[in-house]
């Protein structure tokens, strides 16, 4: 088994050839809200934990990490996106055993943007009402350990976009694998291929237009056909290794790789802390080409990023609740704030 983990790795490799940062189509895809990391604990180390994230957030990250949950997970986060803009995001997940090694899980991702005014050509300056746009996106996840050195898993996601007359919906592929050196199992390798799926369009009675031809007594409408969109799929590549494993604290260093197909590619690194299973303290940075000192910056984040977690047992067979917070930096805006509540049994 250990053997069949090298053909997989090289086939998702070589497509990171296909996958490979392109800025010039930057702004080209649609569905921004699949590369938006909604849980806490993997943003306090600016999303760098592919190779070792365990249980949901592995949803967003390496579904691979799905697998190590033991018995039943849920999870809750909030996160206030570039803190000033109003805008928030809001996830829910569950996830229990099935089986002997495998494990079944649902995430829920909401984007909320706030009351927006209603603008026309003839009223731009609104008084007419408000919308509110409507992001989100659904999750299904099946992970499983296939040794005790290979993990794997595969998401389908159902995304949904809208404003009060134009919406667009699509469904988006998710695939990782998790490999746990079995020479230094303080060691671990992770690959994961994101957002695969078929392009989106929107729809609805807000591309249409209403116009009466000049000398016509009789009005005409149009519909205007939007053009379709590609999902900003990628391939993430990382490692993990535990530079401190004593019996009571724990030093996991991570570093990965993301190769974007519609923006810059960008490199990553962090390390997390971990005293007993009460206190974890995260840090992490994110850099890609022109994050420093160019005028050329493609990305709010500005590279920084640091969290925490709280845990504590909950009832007498091993389960914990833990509170978690992440933050990382942002230009414009008062960066990225998410807080969590995490409860396995």
């Amino acid at each position: 088994m250990n053997k069949a983990i090298l053909p997989l790795f090289a086939l998702l490799l070589a497509g990171t050839t296909a996958l490979a940062g392109n800025p010039d189509r930057a702004g080209s895809a649609g569905a921004g809200q699949l590369l938006i990391n909604p849980w806490a604990q993997s943003n306090g180390l600016a999303g760098t934990n592919m190779a070792t994230v365990q249980g949901l957030e592995s949803c967003f990250l390496n579904i691979a990490g799905l697998a190590f949950v033991e018995k039943n997970e849920l999870s809750f986060a909030n996160t206030q996106y570039l803190s000033g803009s109003g805008i928030s995001v809001n996830s829910v997940g569950f996830a229990t055993k099935v089986g002997g090694e495998a494990v079944l899980g649902i995430t829920v991702m909401t984007m909320g943007f706030g009351d927006i005014d209603i603008t026309t050509v003839d009223l731009p300056e609104g008084g007419i009402g408000t919308f509110s746009p409507s992001f989100s996106n659904i999750g299904v996840s099946y992970s499983k350990a296939f040794s005790n050195s290979i993990y794997g898993g595969m998401t389908v996601r159902i995304i949904g976009e809208a404003i009060s007359n134009v919406r667009a919906s699509g469904v988006a592929f998710d695939a990782g694998i998790r490999y746990i050196s079995p020479i230094d199992e303080r060691l671990t390798f992770g690959i994961a291929l994101r957002n695969v799926g078929a392009p989106m369009r929107y729809a609805g009675d807000g591309l249409t237009v209403t116009a009466t031809p000049q000398g016509s007594a009789n009005s005409l409408t149009v519909l205007q056909r939007a053009e379709r969109y590609e999902l900003p799929s990628l391939v993430n590549i990382g490692f993990g290794y535990d530079v401190v494993s004593l019996e009571e604290v724990t030093g996991t260093l991570t570093g990965q790789f993301v190769s974007n197909s519609f923006t810059k590619d960008q490199f990553g690194a962090g390390f997390e802390f971990q005293y007993k299973e009460s206190l974890t303290l995260r840090a992490g940075y994110m850099w890609e080409q022109g994050l420093i000192g160019s005028e050329a910056i493609t990305t709010a984040y500005t590279g920084p990023a640091a969290g925490l977690t709280v845990s504590v047992p909950a009832g007498q067979d091993g389960g914990r609740i833990g509170l978690d917070y992440g933050y990382r930096t942002t230009n414009p805006f008062g960066g990225n704030h998410s807080i969590g509540l995490h409860i396995s049994l």
